[in-house]
């Protein structure tokens, strides 16, 4: 099945849309299409009429245009009717956003548009799901414009059985700075399902990271999806939920999966080489980190610090992340300190972590950072910087990334997310590198290198 005119769809229906309800799902999605994305976008009632100034068609068949995706936001019991309309009228696939099927009992209603589309070869998300956000083409989910948050473009693909932490993850993603190449709500994942996705966003050549969050798979399936996961040029990252006997039954209620043994799941990622999330803060560490290196990591660490207390706290961090960060060797101390300005020789530490003290400056952090990167004892660098250090200048971020640049040692930074440290931080974000916002998230995205044994 050819699944593009689902994520690049140049023609768009929208069935349900309503003439009297302007909070319709139907209406919220055509609305956002027709006025902010590039499809083009045709609305579709039953009863016909006109809205916006615009015709409103009676069925998908009377639409002059092959439509590329058609959006379904009828009631339950209407949509397999409504699917084979759009089969007939030859659409490339369709969003089924209406909930009522197998989550609330109804199986054979969900087996009915299964059995359709198996016949057809039709692609459809869904259905219970609110669909997909693939700017500029396409954004299919129900949430007013003004109230969603865009991550900026990137390259991580975010697949979700759930709509609402799908949402919550672009948020996340925004606030981040993490760039998103297309984000996917697959509700129950009747028909198109983990495995197809991962085969399509594999050659996706807009996507370089592929996440998920998974509740449940169905027999078998979780183990199949390891293992194609494993075989897949881009790292794939997976956030489970159902990791307890209270979760598993949320899981069967919300979108009727099978939440299976968590801890032998968890074993075989591992196993595999693939990145677990544990929680949703790991998983955006993991996408950002994942997203700027594709180079493979040991997890053999060195602090660099303006703070000794923060130097002890990623240490910590390191040593429960099953990072290292060994002290270096006299000689190698020695070395360290010839790199930075005569004030500070006498009071920084230089035996990892590095502590350049509060009276550090850019030069002092750059020279180190360039000298570690060259030695094979380490294996990526771990910035902690303070923007408020007296010596400190906006323009660290960005001279860092040139050492990274040119030397091609891994870095991962903590600077303070604030809007007076923007400057900084952009320096970083600008040039493609990661930058967290606490020492424990900079260590996850460091152990998220590590984790992902395949490059």
């Amino acid at each position: 099945m050819d699944l593009k005119p689902l994520f690049k769809p140049r023609t768009l229906a929208v069935i349900g849309v309503s003439l009297s309800n302007e909070r319709h799902p139907a209406n919220v999605i055509y609305n956002k299409n027709n006025l902010r994305q590039q499809v083009e976008v045709f609305p579709v009632n039953e009863k016909g009429g006109v809205y916006q100034g615009e015709k409103v068609y009676r069925g998908i068949a009377e639409i002059p245009k092959k439509m590329d995706l058609a959006v379904i936001a009828t009631r339950a019991e209407t949509v397999p009717s409504m699917m084979a309309d759009c089969i007939r009228a030859g659409a490339g696939g369709a969003v089924v956003i209406s909930g009522g099927f197998a989550e609330v009992g109804k199986k054979e209603l969900q087996d009915a548009l299964v059995s359709l589309a198996r016949q057809a070869g039709f692609p459809f998300i869904g259905p219970n799901c609110i669909g997909i956000f693939s700017p500029p083409s396409v954004d299919t989910l129900f949430i007013p414009g003004e109230r969603i948050v865009r991550p900026e473009p990137g390259k991580v693909a975010l697949i979700s059985q759930s709509g609402g932490i799908l949402v919550d993850h672009l948020i996340r993603f925004w606030d981040e700075g993490v760039g998103l190449s297309i984000a996917v709500s697959i509700g129950n994942k009747a028909f198109i399902r983990e495995m197809e996705l991962l085969e399509y966003f594999a050659h996706d050549p807009e996507t370089e990271v592929i996440a998920f969050y998974v509740e449940g798979f169905g027999q078998n399936e979780g183990r199949d999806f390891v293992l194609a996961a494993s075989q897949c040029p881009k790292p794939v990252i997976v956030l489970k939920s159902g990791k307890t006997a209270g979760g598993s039954r949320a899981v069967s209620s919300h979108t009727a999966s099978l939440a299976g043994d968590y801890e032998v799941f968890s074993a075989v990622l591992s196993q595999h080489g693939l990145v677990e999330a544990r929680d949703q803060s790991e998983m955006i560490s993991a996408c950002e980190a994942l997203s700027c290196y594709r180079k493979p990591i040991e997890g053999r660490m060195a602090i660099i610090t303006g703070s000794g207390g923060h130097g002890a706290q990623a240490m910590d961090a390191c040593v429960s992340r099953g990072l290292t960060a060994p002290p270096f060797p006299g000689t190698m101390r020695e070395e360290l300190a010839r790199q930075v300005s005569e004030k500070i020789q006498a009071i920084a530490s230089f035996g990892n972590p590095v502590d350049l003290t509060g009276s550090a400056v850019d030069d002092d952090f750059v020279q180190v950072a360039r000298y570690l990167s060259k030695r094979g004892e380490v294996d990526c660098l771990l910035l902690l910087l303070l923007p408020y250090l007296p010596g400190v200048t906006s323009d660290l971020g960005a001279r860092l990334s040139m050492v990274y640049r040119q030397e091609g040692k891994p870095m991962v930074a903590y600077v303070p997310h604030v809007e007076k440290y923007n400057m900084l931080i952009e320096g970083f974000q600008l040039n493609g590198l990661p930058v967290a916002r606490s020492i424990e998230e900079a260590v996850q995205m460091a152990e998220s290198l590590r984790r992902f044994q395949r490059w």
